[in-house]
């Protein structure tokens, strides 16, 4: 019966097609006119000793880039067949109104015509795209290319690109003015002002841009970049430039006088208005703070970069306002300047009005889930957040979680799993940096230092009760301006369990190795994170962060020197000593339009050794989930070719490992405005280090590594909206590491199993 369903579903699609590809899409076209089928191709054609830079190919093709017609992921040449939006606008008639309405105006897409597209204004375009980069006798035509129907067309554009004019010699300004030197100097050293650059009319703005930027920085607040101007002689030398410098005749002598900076004046207003003013002299100038309010006064000679008497910097103005924003105290921060009319020498009055932000902030989210292993509960978390404790942008954060489940399906009468957490978390960060000066930092970005404090409760019925305890002071600071680190000084945690019920000790019994990540223990670390993060143009972005954490050796070197042999002990409780390190990297590259690939590798390993059997359970690595493999759910593969013996209630206990290793691969794409699409391969596990008896193919081998790596493919969409983006990602195993009963590589029970979708917050990295 099933296979007769399948062939008549079958014929009908068949059919389907058949009817769609013998209907017309060209009937309403009217006479004269053409179907417009994409972009034939673009033929840039250049002297034999000339190359056309990517960046003046880019520009031509945007310039006759035109979506046609069930356009493939916006591509100007490339469709998908079964044009369901013309079929409909050609062979359906428009009802006024009702349902019918509502369904075609859904479905049509009106044609795209030739005449729409006009390609002679598009060729227009491109004659100036070659004569802006110095390709002046360059030249674009094109051609309609049409096929068995005359209806139909696609455009060929040629491009002649000709000769590239170069830069020959360039006359500066006379050095008759500290204005005219300062031109002369920045444009000496540019990049694009050399003899051979090829003529540019974006190079040149460039300058103009950066020339304006500097003499602004010295003094010239109101100097702009149209006040240069440029004088081309293309006859002296053929194919090349001769370039003047001028100052253009309409100048306003405010642009030609260098102020210094005058009073600086820096303003603090409530949130609700109003308040008495106080008046303070700083050693940046004078503070105005209406009262009652919480401001340190010593944050205006951090924030404030003006000096009176100093000549005038619009970087002093930007920095200013960096300083004062990245606070976080303030929802309202402007700086306004005004010549000094009292002053026969050209001074500028400095104005900074700063309107405090409401300090406390609440938030409240919940949230349900269902996994698929038929455990279902809601979530709840709480914060408050204060954001100038102590008047100096101090964050202090209170967070209460909690989380319930229980089991549903053919195993909830056996209630195993019904289980909750809660937990409360603190955490107090101050904007800088409480550490020796050595320790180097850039000052135009927030340095943080953070003291944590927190406490979490697990309930598992029928398994344990385990309490855990956490306290860590960081520091968080920016190196350079791609690459930022966070060190933490001390992180000291502490997990006991409170209750266990013979059922759990009978799975300890099982493995002594997880047992042994069970046990109550203190984990005193310290941790280093170095991040490096970098887009290069617009077409590439890098993400590399990479981590390395040590416990207990400090400890277990102290106890050593004061002669404790064998096992040693904090407060009574064994400490926890093991290495571990993470590396992860993260490469875009943008395809075209919106189309991105971005790739993904990740890697750790961590070891016990010392006072340490095992590395904690909590320190553990595994896979699976959202943010991993994602056609397997958290903690469901690994260790290696190692399977939980489905006797084994919660065999998930197993599923960790002292060695990770995971790879993506993610074509992301753009569907309808806010609404995303993606499409992903991934692949990964984890091992272990140590010979694990009771988890046979656990340990990490080089002759099985491949056939240990669990590989999947999906689709997912994502609704970005700027602030958050809403993922769900529908995972499809095509190979699980472990035995499933079939041979091949392609080893899943059945399509269905093999599914496994995932709704998330955020890109999965």
């Amino acid at each position: 019966m099933k296979r007769t369903e399948s062939h008549i579903i079958a014929a009908v699609i068949g059919a389907l097609a058949m009817v769609m590809a013998s209907c017309s899409t060209t009937r309403r076209i009217p006479e004269g006119e053409q179907l417009y089928t994409g972009v034939k191709k673009v033929n840039i054609e250049a002297l034999p000793k000339y190359k056309v830079p990517s960046s003046v190919s880019e520009a031509l093709n945007d310039a006759v880039h035109v979506k046609p017609n069930n356009s493939l992921f916006g591509s100007a040449s490339v469709r998908y067949p079964f044009p369901l939006g013309l079929w409909v606008y050609n062979n359906w008639s428009n009802p006024p109104s009702g349902f019918k309405h509502w369904i075609y105006e859904k479905l049509v897409e009106e044609p795209v015509l030739v005449s729409h597209v006009r390609p002679d204004v598009r060729t227009k375009m491109m004659d100036e795209i070659l004569d802006n980069n110095g390709y002046f006798q360059g030249h674009a035509s094109y051609e309609l290319i049409k096929g068995k129907n005359p209806k139909k067309a696609k455009i060929l554009y040629n491009v002649v690109t000709g000769p590239e004019y170069s830069i020959d010699s360039i006359i500066m300004l006379p050095d008759s003015c500290h204005l005219y030197h300062i031109i002369d100097s920045v444009a000496m050293r540019s990049r694009y002002l050399v003899s051979g650059a090829r003529y540019c009319t974006d190079s040149l703005s460039q300058v103009r841009v950066d020339i304006a930027n500097a003499v602004r920085n010295r003094g010239y607040y109101f100097f702009r970049p149209e006040f240069i101007e440029y004088l081309a002689d293309s006859t002296i030398t053929r194919n090349h430039i001769a370039l003047k410098f001028t100052i253009a005749g309409n100048v306003p002598q405010v642009a030609l006088d260098r102020y210094r900076t005058g009073t600086v004046t820096t303003y603090i207003f409530r949130n609700q208005g109003g308040g008495t003013p106080d008046t303070v002299e700083t050693s940046r100038g004078m503070l105005v703070q209406m009262m009652p309010s919480k401001f340190r006064r010593k944050l205006v000679d951090e924030c404030v970069t003006f000096r009176k008497g100093k000549y005038f910097s619009v970087r002093d103005m930007d920095r200013t306002q960096t300083y004062f924003s990245r606070l976080g105290i303030f929802n309202a921060i402007s700086i306004d300047v005004a010549p000094d009319t009292t002053s026969s020498e050209p001074i500028l009055d400095v104005a900074i009005s700063c309107t405090m932000d409401k300090p406390l902030e609440a938030r409240l989210e919940v949230n349900a889930s269902s996994k698929s292993n038929s455990y279902i509960g809601p979530g709840l978390s709480f914060g408050v957040t204060n954001r100038n404790l102590f008047g100096g942008g101090e964050l202090f954060n209170i967070d209460l979680t909690g989380s319930y489940e229980w089991q549903t399906g053919r195993d909830k009468g056996r209630s195993i799993f019904n289980s909750y957490e809660v937990g409360l978390n603190t955490s107090l960060s101050f904007p800088r940096l409480l550490a020796p000066k050595f320790i180097p930092r850039r000052r135009r970005t927030i340095n943080w230092t953070r003291i944590t404090l927190g406490a979490d409760l697990l309930n598992r019925p029928h398994y344990f009760k385990m309490a855990q305890f956490n306290t860590s002071f960081n520091y968080d600071w920016r190196v350079s301006r791609y690459a930022s680190s966070t060190l933490t000084l001390l992180k000291l945690t502490y997990t006991k369990l409170l209750h266990t019920t013979a059922d759990f000790e009978d799975v300890m019994a099982q493995n002594p190795a997880i047992a042994l990540s069970f046990q109550s223990q203190f984990i005193p670390q310290i941790a280093y994170t170095y991040t490096y993060d970098r887009a290069f143009g617009r077409r590439n972005t890098l993400n590399w962060t990479f981590t390395v954490q040590e416990a207990g050796n400090i400890f277990w070197g102290i106890w050593e020197l004061c002669g404790k042999k064998g096992e040693k002990e904090l407060f009574g409780t064994p400490f926890s000593q093991f290495i571990k390190g993470t590396a992860q990297i993260v490469y875009g590259r943008r395809l075209f339009g919106d189309h991105w690939i971005v790739t993904r590798g990740a890697v750790g390993a961590a070891h016990a050794y010392g006072n340490s059997v095992a590395v904690p359970y909590s320190e553990q690595f595994y896979v699976g989930g959202a943010n991993s493999v994602r056609a397997f759910t958290v903690r469901s593969i690994g260790p290696g070719s190692y399977r939980a013996p489905k006797d084994l209630v919660n065999g998930y206990f197993d599923q960790t490992g002292t060695f990770k290793f995971e790879f993506n691969i993610e074509y992301r794409f753009p569907i309808l405005g806010p609404l995303h699409g993606a499409l992903f391969l991934d692949s990964g596990n984890v091992w272990l280090l140590k010979n694990d008896p009771q988890r046979p193919g656990g340990t990490l081998k080089g002759s099985t590594f491949l056939k240990d790596l669990a590989l999947g493919t999906g689709a997912g969409l994502r609704f970005d909206i700027g602030m958050m983006v809403i993922r769900g990602d529908l995972g499809i195993g095509i190979h699980a590491p472990y035995d499933t009963g079939k041979s091949g590589y392609y080893n899943m029970t059945s399509f269905k199993n093999s599914l496994a979708f995932h709704l998330a917050i955020g890109y999965p990295f």
